[in-house]
């Protein structure tokens, strides 16, 4: 049974306490977080007890940590971590800043304890068997991939201000998406941005509306649409152009009714948001972690593949600011 302290109390902290408790294998036993009212709420739901960060780290029972504290603590409690003999699975982005993010990954490896970056999408069973299918080369040979991703209304300007952006906050798993699909990182990143859903988030430096486009060195090409709002609901597809076929993966429905009138064919929107649409691959997720760590087999999203998007982000920052595209090597 593996015991697990969960640093960080807010919304999404609460999806994967649902995750470690409802696991066969793993069990809650703390929560920490710097608004004690919120980790004492969340700890008694699990029947975890309520406790201090350093209290969690440096607890030789407890065998690993998830982290789901804000992005700029990340790095750090990594570190601090499997420094103590932990392993991790941690939120993405690994940190705001990529030199950071670099340094944590060469201090944890130093560790040998094993950290998994939170790209919970990997574990979609639609976006894996459409990544299964294109292995087993039912399509041929991949030439095109094209992700959205629209949310269905953009987050409060305060968590804008803080979230490092738009490619590092919401496009990056749609980086890692796309390595993952790709089976490899791209040579170059060409993006642009533009604030036309909200001028705040203009106004505070960020994007809300992007397309970038992702060149391959074998030729292959990949286009990532991101909107901060679509009115009717989560976007989230993924198609993949191969040079036999087409694989697509489609939205998920609040439901399946289909009605046929005189009028016209009406179906139901999309899932609102990402609690409704991933709750799967998160509990997937955590599976695939518990598996891992107490197998002794590596975990399946590397620290390394958290920095490798993170560095597309920084990619597609640049590019979006100076309007030319820009070599991942240069980064």
């Amino acid at each position: 049974m593996l015991k697990v302290g969960l640093l960080g109390a807010g919304r999404i902290a609460g999806v994967h306490a649902t995750a470690i408790s409802s696991h066969p294998g793993s069990t809650l036993v703390a929560v920490s977080d710097i608004n004690a009212d919120a980790a004492g709420k969340l700890a008694a739901q699990y029947g975890a007890e309520a406790r201090a960060t350093d209290a969690i780290i440096n607890d030789p029972a407890i065998d690993a940590v998830l982290i789901a504290t804000s992005t700029d603590t990340h790095s750090d409690l990594i570190e601090r971590a499997t420094g103590a003999g932990k392993a991790v699975l941690c939120e993405k982005p690994v940190d705001l800043s990529l030199d950071r993010a670099r340094a944590c990954q060469k201090t944890a490896a130093a560790t040998g304890k094993p950290v998994m970056i939170g790209f919970n999408r990997r574990f979609d069973p639609n976006f894996g068997a459409l990544k299964a299918a294109a292995d087993k080369g039912e399509i041929g040979k991949a030439e095109l991939l094209s992700i959205t991703s629209f949310d269905p209304a953009p987050p409060p300007l305060a968590y804008v201000k803080v979230s490092g952006g738009l490619f590092r906050d919401m496009m990056i798993h749609d980086f890692d998406m796309a390595n993952f699909i790709m089976g490899a990182a791209p040579v170059s990143v060409f993006a642009a941005g533009s604030s036309i859903v909200d001028p705040g988030i203009g106004a505070a430096g960020d994007v809300d509306t992007a397309v970038v486009t992702l060149s391959y060195a074998d030729g292959r090409v990949a286009v990532i649409k991101n909107s901060r709002r679509a009115v009717y609901g989560y976007d989230q597809r993924v198609e993949l152009l191969g040079s036999e076929g087409l694989l697509q993966a489609q939205n998920m429905l609040e439901n399946t009714i289909i009605k046929s009138t005189a009028q016209g064919v009406t179906g139901a929107k999309p899932t609102y948001f990402f609690l409704e649409r991933y709750m799967p691959a998160y509990a997937a997720e955590w599976g695939a972690f518990v598996a891992a760590v107490t197998s002794g087999a590596a975990v399946p999203v590397s620290l390394a593949d958290g920095v490798a998007a993170l560095a597309m982000a920084e990619a597609a920052t640049r590019s979006a600011r100076t309007g030319l595209p820009v070599r991942l090597a240069d980064i």
